[in-house]
């Protein structure tokens, strides 16, 4: 194999035209400080993309680029290299044109001893492509899952019960870091966090051990164990968040952190008795609280700009309704960072605290010792706050609580669980709360939801069905004749779902003096009248058929989402 002409990355950038001399000297120092490769630093800094480094890279060295973004590799050819060679010499097998040639994708093009040893594990000639580092990562953790790591260690964790390692001794085991039920969980965490795993379901069955991830709304079995391994990770994940391993009768709630990377992830986790033994459910809470901006979730700029003018207040009650799993905490908490400021005293009251939010005073409910959301509200406003966030308005007191608090000079942000926005002030009559109550103290409504969007990867042109036509002509503006419409095939991408990722679709009820009146007289059937002349063209339903006008969503999805309110 002739050694690849050697070139500085930087200087042909230069001149491209691509990037500056003075950026290139920005990168060189930081590369410099961190030790990392200088398309990795380009990359991170926003300087050049991925893909324009790894076509000047092609272009220097006379290979082919492969963007693997857009390429559906061959998952059996791709596993043919172990997972650890792959991540180890940044390698990925894309192509096989005999037994004895192969096309392999490359990081680094110019690793020579890196082409060597890949060919002599596939013990084939490679043809070497180039391929950017962060689209090769990502393939590999979706091809992979770490399903070879994850298997083994669960028959290490086996091999170790069928030994006499088991319950109760194995409390002994589970304090080490290198004990296989440790490194088991851990590649299980790993895996769930690369896939963009917002749940993780442990599920004792008959004769196996199944886990589930949750990946955007939908289930999707991750891998199945023997059985007899369920009581070692249940035992473990007891103790990483000190609840009573002894109890197995009884649910019991508890969270921790654990890293991933170097992100650290916040754990919620519950417990739940059942026929063979306990089921888990891992909520997965990064605390990233950077993405938590209000112009980063999709809301439209007349409701964004009105809740803007609404956070901007003193005094007032704000709520977010939707169902659970709708983004309800997420948008308080954007809303929060927002206002965040030294000058701003903000104390939460939460059952669970989801996000750590720095400056803020929170508090997490404990209902076992009755420290209850009405008592930790009570004592809060004695803490001279500007603003309070409840969790939730649960039950009458909560709720009163919370509205005279917005009533007397302070800012108050909650969620409640209704269809829609206009059905916030009649669900707060309904739990006894005074209409002059609500009339007075509540100032805006917000209802959202969370539509799929159609996985870029196997989007096509796709002709709706005569029901769904049907459906979008109850929409003005919404090409309902069939053209401009799309789904998703289906692909190793998005799990064959033809979704990958979700956005926010949203409604929003603002107090005006009529509003006031129709809450206040208690006429919940006129409040919700005028409710929806203000809200008609920002709808749960509107802002849904916009995704699938856009082609951001199928017909299908705005459906399931309007259909929930």
């Amino acid at each position: 194999m002739n050694a690849p002409q050697k070139f500085r990355l930087g200087d042909v950038l230069v001149m491209q035209g691509l990037l500056t001399r003075e950026q290139l000297v920005q990168a060189l120092d930081e590369q410099k400080r961190t030790g990392r490769k200088l398309g990795c630093v380009l990359s991170d800094l926003n300087l050049v993309t991925d893909e324009a480094i790894g076509e000047t890279i092609a272009r220097q060295m006379h290979l082919p680029f492969v963007d693997l973004r857009q390429t559906e590799v061959n998952a059996t050819l791709v596993l043919r290299l172990p997972e650890a060679q792959a991540r180890r010499f940044r390698a990925i097998v894309l192509e096989e044109h005999d037994k004895k040639r192969l096309t392999v994708g490359f990081a680094d093009p110019m690793d020579l001893f890196a082409q060597d040893e890949v060919a002599r594990l596939l013990r084939a000639a490679v043809q070497p492509v180039v391929v950017t580092e962060g689209a090769l990562l990502a393939t590999i953790d979706r091809v992979y899952q770490r399903s070879d790591e994850i298997t083994g260690l669960a028959s290490e964790v086996a091999a170790d019960l069928g030994h006499g390692i088991n319950m109760p001794g194995l409390e002994m085991t589970v304090g080490s870091d290198d004990a296989p039920i440790v490194r088991l969980l851990q590649s299980i965490f790993d895996a769930a966090v690369s896939q963009a795993v917002s749940d993780i379901h442990v599920e004792p069955q008959e004769k196996n051990l199944v886990i589930r991830f949750r990946v955007d709304g939908v289930m999707h079995v991750q891998s199945t164990y023997d059985q007899q391994i369920a009581k070692a990770i249940v035992q473990r994940l007891k103790l990483m968040s000190n609840l009573d391993i002894s109890e197995k009768r009884l649910p019991q709630d508890g969270r921790f952190k654990i890293s991933v990377g170097n992100a650290p992830i916040d754990v919620r986790i519950s417990t739940l008795p059942s026929s063979y033994g306990e089921s888990v459910v891992m909520r997965l809470l990064a605390q990233n609280t950077d993405r938590l901006r209000l112009d980063a979730i999709g809301m439209p700029v007349p409701i964004l700009a009105r809740l803007r003018v609404a956070l901007a207040a003193t005094s007032g009650l704000l709520l977010v309704t939707g169902p659970t799993g709708s983004g309800k905490t997420s948008t308080l908490y954007a809303s929060l960072a927002e206002i965040n400021t030294p000058g701003t005293k903000i104390i939460t009251v939460e059952d669970p605290v989801e996000y750590r939010l720095p400056g803020l005073i929170q508090v997490q409910v404990h209902e076992k010792i009755d420290l209850t959301f009405a008592r930790v509200l009570r004592s809060c406003l004695r803490q001279d706050p500007d603003v309070v966030l409840v969790g939730e308005m649960r039950d009458q007191e909560t709720a009163e609580i919370g509205l005279r608090a917005a009533l007397t000079g302070h800012l108050v942000l909650s969620t409640l669980h209704t269809n829609d926005a206009a059905g916030a002030a009649m669900r707060l009559g309904d739990m006894g709360i005074p209409p002059y109550m609500v009339a007075l103290g509540l100032r805006l409504v917000i209802a959202q939801r969370l539509v799929r969007l159609i996985c870029e990867y196997c989007k096509e042109p796709h002709t709706p069905a005569a029901h769904e036509l049907e459906w979008l002509r109850l929409d003005p503006g919404a090409a309902p004749d069939g053209h401009g419409h799309f789904h998703g095939a289906g692909c190793q991408h998005c799990h064959n779902s033809g979704y990958k990722g979700r956005a926010g679709v949203f409604e929003m009820v603002e107090m005006t003096p009529e509003l006031v009146h129709a809450a206040n007289t208690g006429h919940h059937g006129e409040f919700t009248r005028i409710a929806q002349q203000q809200f008609a063209d920002f709808t749960l339903r509107r802002d849904a058929v916009r995704f699938a006008v856009s082609g951001r969503t199928s017909v299908a999805e705005a459906m399931r989402v309007s259909n929930q309110s």
